[in-house]
């Protein structure tokens, strides 16, 4: 009987000792709601006012004084963001990483007439970007600064300066100090002067875009890597200065870079060969030296660059050599092949057809002689072909379906003794039929000239688009050769 009297009451003590518990949970949530020190969210994280006012006068500078951004934008880090800014969190506290100012948006920051590199701007302690675009016109020559760059050695990454055609001057030398550098794209300024051997000692350096300025002299061979102990720009995968005015040799170095992924010098006054070094670009998938003066022929190690998908080296008119006769079918990733008005002589390889990629092909406008390989219309993947504007002979023995599948992105006219298959199916402009052409026509297809005083041909580095007008013309004075061979 004893043992079942403590039973019960060990129930109803158990039920007292649990709505105790429940009591003093709820008293702890009331006094947590009634301001106790555990606060329910954390405060956000401060903007050092030293920061923040460096910020406004860094934006001001190129914004104009006008520009009030602690009154617009007193949190800019936080509640009231500026568009183009952007921050990360540094130990508990914000520092703006990214700044870009330019029309990009509606609502993007954008540059007075006035605009002006503010000194304040090297104060931004962990700035990661720095992108301008549009900013300086004309009438605002302005120089990139010389100075203080030093101070963002250790943070600035991206460094993007572009169409700003008052930005002028040089590119300072210091640029090289910024060791945390990947990107420097300098791209349609007014820049002149000689690129900084400084440039080459940018290990971390990803991606060298300095085109469409006005620089002048050498290709600086610190931008290569001739010596695997400095490792210099181990890292880097583009390299574009075209659309500049850069003269001498291609430095042998560049043949060190054997990361790079695309070199583009086309557009400059480089003369002499293409040095054999560039064999060890081994990634490389373009190659564009178009528009320059280089000479010693078509080098024959592009033949072993198996990444290469755009070789491209036309209006090198000193060029000069022949096409290499076999090999070419170690390229099978070659899309775009482009030796237009490069001084190529002799023959056309049968080789060349085994190219399963090529989409685009470009001969024309040289002393290229003999018959046109019939395997070339079976290119797999053929887009664009021109031939013209050479010494080609003999037929062509392309079928009807290749001439209309191609249309006007197939041009073999300028070649005097190239004549086609008569073929009510297609044929290509400006070639004679093979049963007319027995004996040369008096009047060359070279001579001939449209209305407009100009030889009609296509363009291989654009689209060919040839007139109708351009069209009936060729064919108008075709038709007049073969009624003066027939007069005779």
């Amino acid at each position: 009987m004893r043992r079942a009297r403590g039973g019960r009451l060990l129930l109803p003590l158990a039920a007292l000792f649990l709505a105790l518990l429940l009591l003093s949970g709820c008293a702890a949530e009331g006094e947590h709601e009634e301001g106790s020190p555990v606060a329910a969210e954390e405060p956000e994280a401060p903007m050092e006012d030293k920061e923040k006012a460096a910020l406004y006068a860094a934006i001001g500078g190129f914004v104009g004084k006008a520009w009030n951004g602690s009154g617009l934008f007193p949190d800019p880090c936080g509640q009231t963001p500026i568009q183009g800014v952007s921050c990360d969190l540094f130990n508990g506290l914000w520092y703006p990483t990214v700044v870009s100012i330019g029309p990009v948006l509606d609502n993007s920051l954008q540059c007075a007439p006035d605009a002006r590199f503010s000194p304040q701007l090297f104060d931004l302690r962990r700035l990661k970007s720095l992108t301008f675009y549009a900013c300086f016109p004309a009438a605002n020559p302005t120089a990139i600064p010389a100075a203080s760059w030093d101070k963002l050695a250790g943070t600035l990454e991206t460094l993007e300066f572009r169409s700003n055609p008052g930005l002028s001057g040089a590119i300072p030398a210091s640029l090289g100090r910024l060791g945390s550098l990947q990107s420097l794209v300098l791209v349609d300024n007014n820049l002149t002067g000689a690129v900084p051997p400084e440039l080459g000692g940018l290990a971390k350096l990803r991606r060298l875009v300095l085109s469409g300025n006005g620089l002048s002299g050498p290709v600086p061979a610190t931008l290569g890597n001739d010596n695997t102990q400095l490792r210099r720009l181990d890292e880097l995968l583009i390299m574009d200065m075209s659309k500049n005015s850069l003269t001498g040799s291609l430095p042998p170095s560049l043949g060190g870079l054997k990361g790079l992924l695309k070199m583009d010098l086309s557009n400059n006054r480089l003369d002499g060969r293409i040095p054999p070094e560039l064999a060890g670009l081994e990634s490389l998938t373009l190659l564009d030296l178009r528009n320059n003066s280089l000479t010693g022929g078509l080098p024959g190690f592009v033949l072993g660059m198996a990444a290469l998908q755009d070789l491209l080296l036309s209006s090198n008119p000193l060029l000069g050599g022949t096409l290499m006769q076999r090999g070419w079918e170690k390229m099978a990733s070659l899309a775009t092949l482009d030796l237009s008005n490069v001084g190529l002589a002799g023959a056309i390889p049968e080789s060349m057809a085994a190219m399963p990629r090529l989409r685009f092909l470009a001969l024309d406008h040289n002393r290229l002689s003999g018959p046109v390989p019939a395997k070339l219309a079976a290119l797999p993947s053929i887009g664009a072909m021109y031939l013209n504007g050479n010494n080609l002979t003999g037929a062509l023995e392309f079928s009807p379906a290749f001439y209309q599948r191609m249309g006007t992105r197939f041009a073999s006219w300028d070649n005097p003794g190239l004549c086609t298959a008569e073929t009510a199916g297609g044929a290509p402009a400006g070639v004679a039929v093979c049963k007319d052409a027995q004996d040369p026509p008096r009047v060359g297809v070279r001579d001939r000239m449209d209305g407009g005083g100009r030889k009609p041909e296509a363009s291989s580095s654009l689209p060919a688009s040839s007139s109708s007008a351009g069209m009936v013309t060729v064919l108008w004075w075709s038709v007049l050769a073969q009624g003066m061979a027939m007069a005779l």
